[in-house]
């Protein structure tokens, strides 16, 4: 026997029995999100034997993921197999009385999270849309030392390291430090970047992955300033880039190539990780470091038994029929 039900505190994450392979999949990392004023709508479903969830939130009947832009990622936190696979069919048709419409995202697929949930969705009397939202540039490491890594890197990056790291100096700390800290804010707050829209969840964060073990810092300077920093971490064989910042001021330097330059060495061939993940984001400078490109899904669900859902669903309709048409009409061998 399967129960559903909902909770609006995160502590309840923290008995699932589903793995956490990412920093996002972490009970604390929903705590974090739930204290910068989000509204957890934790759902729930258990048997005799296992639990399953989805970390979300509701506004106005529109279900969406507990997450904010640090979050690379967002997936279901369920076992493996059949009966995770149920547990989630569960929560999917116990969401059809608390909301009209569910949208995930972004969601992976490279671990089958997007099917997944989508055929759990459907099974759950959704009609459910998946579309690619965003893209994510990975490295696969392979086994390579950085000097085979960095042999194969564009030209014109080599040459600029080899021309510029001399004129900074590069750290890689591995623990947090509340100077460091205090200079990535600085840069970042001078930098070309958006303003913060969280910087104190950052840096909580940044506290725990330290006491953790997990956090690689990284601070350049340039005749004693600070004028680079970037916070990783690392965790189960991959290498996380959460962010990263530069002083236009002494973009000359190209501290930010020195700084990653280090960073890149640390995790290969000290942390031997099997990935550097560069989070979400098409930026044409990620190209230069990663090798592969990753899709990020959008499932967007929508009741049919509730009226809300008529609008957004004929709207759907009719753009089908519009691509099925133009489509139809393209010149023979077009898709080819």
């Amino acid at each position: 026997m399967i129960e559903a039900r909902y909770h609006d505190s995160v502590n309840v994450l923290q008995g699932l029995n589903a793995p956490a392979t990412a920093p996002f999949d972490r009970a604390e990392w929903y705590a974090l999100l739930a204290a910068t004023g989000l509204t957890p709508l934790i759902a729930i479903a258990s048997d005799a034997e296992n639990a399953a969830a989805l970390a979300l939130t509701e506004e106005a009947g529109r279900i969406t993921p507990l997450r904010n832009w640090y979050s690379f990622t967002w997936r279901q936190l369920a076992p493996a197999g059949e009966a995770g696979d149920r547990l989630l069919e569960a929560i999917a048709r116990q969401l059809r009385s608390r909301g009209w419409r569910v949208t995930l995202e972004p969601v992976p697929d490279e671990d089958g999270s997007a099917t997944r949930l989508a055929r759990a969705f459907r099974t759950a009397g959704w009609r459910v849309r998946v579309e690619p939202c965003d893209t994510n540039h990975v490295l696969e490491v392979r086994g390579r030392s950085f000097a085979e890594y960095w042999a194969t890197r564009p030209g014109a990056l080599r040459t600029t390291l080899k021309r510029k790291a001399k004129k900074v100096e590069a750290r890689v700390l591995t623990h947090f430090d509340p100077d460091a800290w205090a200079d990535y804010e600085a840069i970042y707050a001078a930098s070309w970047k958006p303003a913060e829209d969280q910087p104190a969840m950052l840096r909580a964060f940044a506290e725990a992955e330290g006491a953790a073990g997990r956090l690689r810092l990284g601070v350049a300077r340039a005749e004693g300033q600070a004028v680079a920093a970037q916070c990783w971490t690392v965790e189960n064989g991959v290498a996380y880039i959460h962010k990263l910042a530069h002083l236009e001021s002494h973009r000359q330097l190209s501290a930010g190539t020195t700084l990653s330059a280090a960073l890149f060495a640390h995790v290969i061939d000290i942390d031997r990780v099997a990935l550097v993940d560069f989070g979400t984001g098409d930026q044409g400078y990620k190209a230069d470091w990663m090798e592969a490109v990753r899709p990020r899904f959008r499932i967007d669900c929508l009741d049919p038994a509730q009226p809300r859902a008529w609008a957004p669903l004929a709207k759907r309709l009719l753009r089908a029929r519009r691509a099925h048409g133009a489509a139809a009409l393209a010149p023979q061998g077009a898709h080819g």
